[in-house]
């Protein structure tokens, strides 16, 4: 998983269609009911027969006219159906922004378009049986690391500076084209999720007053991430300590390793040298905290009476994260960490615990990266 970087718009369900009412035919008003006059008081009185033989005449001369009035309209002509006309000229595919990829097992350099370049990183950094929405904002962090470096023309970590970025942790991992082709034999279906996440999120990356931003992730938190000063030296407003309650159901996020003292001291480059007195008293621990992160990390420990932070015993053990408990058994040292990677940005099963709980792939980015905005790849290099 990553380790330290130096340096959709996502698509979101649709805003709401208020419900559009049916357009409605006004009902034809009439009258009901009528009924033939009678005049009281009449000198003259029409005898029964006549009555109903004038006023069946009439009748039969009024339905005609109101036959034809009431119930026959004209009927439109159909639309003509328009002549076929020339196809349409297709529109010319734009050429992607390329990558160049420093393959540092075989030497070579590989070179392919920026989604395909996200597939291969995607591949290798995410597995493909996470959520949707993780592997979709997995992407997003990766197009916006390269993009970064491609518009700051930035090429160090890089052998002779041949490419624009190695395949390892040091940048991003990525697989190969060839290694996609062998090691995903029979994996169809995971790659296709994988290239569904890079197309719906496609030319999508993070910025923040305009920029492209430092997208650093790793593998599990602590429960919290870290602000970036508290690992490294510089304060970066968008990468600021978040809670991240669902690392606590990665697999792997909390491990136990022993080693024997003697391993312990010689890591820390503490082996022949003389421990202070003042260590190793009834109440003076071998071993003590001093201070702790925002992420709740150890920040400074003493350990035989010397100062180390917290990233420093990290790295010297090859411990999983710089939050970790400890207990002696005999000669050896049991060390107990939580999480896995150095804390900073987004944490990889934090996104799949949102993931599954229903959040989208700008929720889970928005969440990990305080006060990002969403801007496109094509806007900072050029094809």
């Amino acid at each position: 998983m990553p380790e330290p970087r130096e340096p959709l718009r996502h698509p979101q369900p649709g805003e709401p269609v208020g419900a559009r009412r049916p357009w409605a035919t006004p009902p034809t008003s009439g009258r009901s009911g009528a009924r033939w006059p009678h005049r009281p008081g009449s000198a003259r009185r029409v005898p029964p027969a006549a009555y109903w033989a004038g006023g069946l005449l009439t009748l039969a001369l009024l339905i005609p006219a109101l036959v034809v009035a009431t119930h026959h309209k004209e009927v439109p002509n159909p639309a003509p159906i328009p002549a076929p006309t020339a196809p349409a000229t297709v529109p010319q595919v734009l050429t992607q922004p390329q990558v160049s990829v420093y393959l540092s097992k075989t030497g070579k350099v590989e070179t392919l378009s920026l989604e395909d370049y996200v597939v291969g990183v995607i591949a290798a950094e995410m597995p493909a049986e996470f959520d949707l929405e993780a592997l979709k904002a997995q992407a997003v962090a990766a197009r916006t690391f390269i993009v970064r470096r491609l518009a700051d023309g930035d090429k160090s970590g890089v052998p002779g500076l041949q490419a624009d970025v190695t395949d390892t942790v040091n940048h991003q991992a990525y697989l190969s084209k060839e290694q996609l082709e062998t090691q995903w034999k029979g994996k169809s279906e995971q790659l296709a999720k994988i290239k569904r996440a890079v197309e719906e999120s496609r030319n999508t990356i993070m910025t923040y007053k305009g920029k492209p931003i430092t997208a650093s992730f790793f593998s599990t938190g602590n429960g919290y991430t870290e602000n970036s000063e508290d690992y490294w030296s510089q304060n970066i407003p968008y990468l600021r300590s978040v809670a991240s309650p669902w690392d606590k159901q990665a697999p792997g996020y909390e491990e136990t390793v022993k080693m024997s003292r003697g391993d312990f001291l010689t890591k820390l480059g503490l082996a022949g040298k003389s421990v202070p007195a003042a260590t190793m008293g009834e109440n003076q621990p071998f071993i003590e905290v001093l201070s702790s992160t925002a992420g709740h990390r150890i920040k400074e420990i003493t350990i035989g009476g010397v100062k180390f932070t917290g990233r420093e015993v990290r790295e010297k053990l090859g411990l999983r994260s710089s939050e970790f408990s400890w207990k002696t058994s005999g000669d050896d040292v049991l060390i107990t960490t939580y999480g896995y990677g150095h804390g900073v940005g987004m944490s990889q099963w934090g996104a799949e615990g949102m993931a599954k709980e229903g959040y989208t792939a700008t929720e889970i980015m928005k969440h990990y990266y305080t006060g990002i905005q969403f801007s496109k790849a094509s806007d900072f290099v050029k094809k």
